[in-house]
């Protein structure tokens, strides 16, 4: 089961980052051309969302099911460790949760350039967060 949940993790990040850089180029797009907000906009914002929130808990279920999540859990002298067990989860996180608010946000705006913004803040945001935790090293 560790080993699936492993690559299940691996796999659906590639999915989740490119929905969420869809996203980002969307919104800096909209921005820009200063075109209407639409469906296909919110549904490319909601897609992202929940591939990130659908890869914040199979990585949950990792941490706390594989034997190493466990083994890694306070070892902060050893930087690939405290990578794994620390900052890539709670980076991770909080790298969710400004997307979720961003998500939330976009729902009281009427104005379609303040939608786009908020996206691209908040998602861009996000999306930096989480490329500055991925640990690259076990990833490829």
């Amino acid at each position: 089961m560790d080993h699936f949940l492993k690559e299940l993790h691996s796999g659906w990040a590639y999915l989740a980052l490119l929905l969420l850089l869809v996203a980002v180029v969307n919104a800096l797009i909209g921005l820009n051309s200063k075109k209407e907000f639409t469906a296909k906009d919110r549904k490319i914002s909601l897609f992202a969302l929940i591939g990130t929130h659908t890869q914040l808990l199979i990585g949950l279920v990792l941490y706390f099911v594989s034997p190493l999540g466990k083994a890694a859990f306070g070892q902060m002298s050893n930087a690939e460790l405290r990578l794994t067990s620390l900052e890539h989860p709670l980076i991770n996180i909080i790298a969710i949760i400004l997307i979720t608010i961003g998500w939330s946000k976009h729902k009281k705006l009427i104005n379609s350039e303040a939608k786009f913004k908020t996206f691209a803040i908040f998602y861009g945001l996000g999306l930096l967060l989480i490329l500055s935790r991925i640990p690259w090293n076990l990833w490829f």
